[in-house]
């Protein structure tokens, strides 16, 4: 190699390393691995960045993701990022997600969550924080504008007893980032225009307003934005427990107050239909954005579809029946599905693992998921408990697990 050419490498070298200086210490970056993070598999590729909001402070948010491993960087309010699964890693951070066909866009994404709310702006610190970010990682992987999309856009609902089929509106999780305002601020001046998955009808769209944000001109996102006022809590004839607390309609962290003074816990509702108008709902803070899917109660006898909709009597629907016995839909007789008894719980969209054995361990039957809190494990005596809370040298016998679909 010639001596002008050498010097020139020697040069960009130099230039390069300045400049991944210049960029750390602009964007104000710091590690805050995950406990989970030197376990968790390298993606093939990497197609898209998904942003969320924390829904929550910045010190909670940042310990409970940490904890579960649930993102690769975190922007707090005050723009310092936090790294928490490095970017080649999976970061299990859009659960039940499809877009344009693909599901499981763990797999092929990297997640940033800002501390913030989906109706609220983010602040300026924030701003100069995630557009340095998501300029560096666009030009790292390749990521056009239009593929940086929101956890609202990508994720997705299994049918339930509000939603026959499979649906898109399951979280309003990075809302805001949808905004054309907010896009442009950020550097973004594409962005998808419709949804590919409801237009295909693969999905149906469960909440309009939802979509008028995501897709709707600046005009219409205004419109849509003022449409939702301090009555967002209040059920109504056009606003379901489901459109305003979805996966947490049914849990015990759930809160019913009836007009009459009254109130009731979500798990201790039977009769969805019966719940009057004027009644307001309040979400308990402990839920996780990514918690793992609910598993569904019979309070009273009832057919399965109205449980589990058009997905009753397939394989990914799990039926923990009150005499001990753990079956899929299409196992169950026809009598069973019409009248599940009370005590039933119902898991849609799961995998079927059957137990743990010496021989057959949790990582054999589902990899790295063993240890994600949306597995589940059913002990012996019919508990569940989630992956992060199993030693897998320690799982007792007559152990199933059950893992995302």
């Amino acid at each position: 190699m010639g001596r002008g050419r050498a010097a020139w490498l020697r040069l960009a070298v130099a230039l390069l390393l300045a400049w991944v200086s210049l960029a750390a210490a602009a964007l104000n970056i710091s590690n805050a691995h995950s406990p989970f993070n030197p376990s968790r598999p390298a993606r093939t590729h990497t197609r898209y960045i998904i942003l969320h909001t924390t829904e929550g402070a910045a010190a909670g948010s940042l310990a409970k993701i940490k904890r579960y491993g649930e993102a690769h960087y975190v922007v707090s309010d005050n723009g310092h990022v936090y790294r928490v699964i490095d970017r080649s890693r999976i970061a299990y951070h859009a659960g039940r997600s499809m877009w344009d066909g693909q599901r499981d866009l763990d797999k092929f994404s990297i997640g940033i969550e800002v501390v913030g709310y989906h109706n609220r702006d983010i602040t300026a610190a924030q701003y100069t924080a995630l557009r340095e970010l998501l300029e560096d990682l666009q030009s790292i992987y390749t990521i056009p504008d239009e593929r940086v999309l929101t956890h609202s856009m990508v994720a997705y609902g299994a049918p339930n007893r509000w939603h026959k089929q499979s649906h898109r509106g399951r979280k309003r999780c990075g809302m805001c980032f949808a905004k054309r305002t907010t896009r442009l601020k950020l550097g973004l001046t594409k962005q998808p225009l419709s949804d590919p998955d409801v237009k295909a009808k693969r999905l149906i769209q469960a909440d309009p307003y939802l979509a008028s944000v995501l897709y709707g001109s600046a005009s219409d996102q205004a419109a849509a934005e003022q449409s939702q006022g301090q009555d967002a809590f209040v059920i109504s004839g056009k606003r379901t427990a489901w459109l305003i607390a979805r996966d947490r309609a049914e849990s015990a962290d759930t809160r019913y107050l009836f007009p009459d003074g009254t109130s009731k816990r979500g798990n201790e509702i039977s009769d969805w239909r019966a719940i009057p108008a004027g009644t307001r709902v309040s979400l308990g803070d402990s839920q996780s954005e990514n918690a793992p899917e609910q598993v569904r109660h019979v309070n009273v006898v009832s057919p399965a579809q109205s449980i589990a909709g058009d997905e009753a009597n397939v394989k990914s629907t799990i039926y923990f029946l009150p005499d001990g016995r753990v079956q899929q839909g299409h196992e169950l007789s026809r009598a069973v599905l019409a009248a599940l008894p009370v005590g039933t719980r119902v898991l849609v969209g799961y995998m079927h693992g059957g137990y743990i054995t010496a021989k057959r361990s949790a990582h054999d039957i589902c990899g790295p998921k063993w240890r994600a809190h949306t597995t589940l494990y059913r002990l012996a005596d019919g508990s569940l408990q989630t992956g992060d809370q199993m030693d897998e040298n320690a799982i007792p016998p007559r152990t199933m697990i059950f893992f995302p679909e």
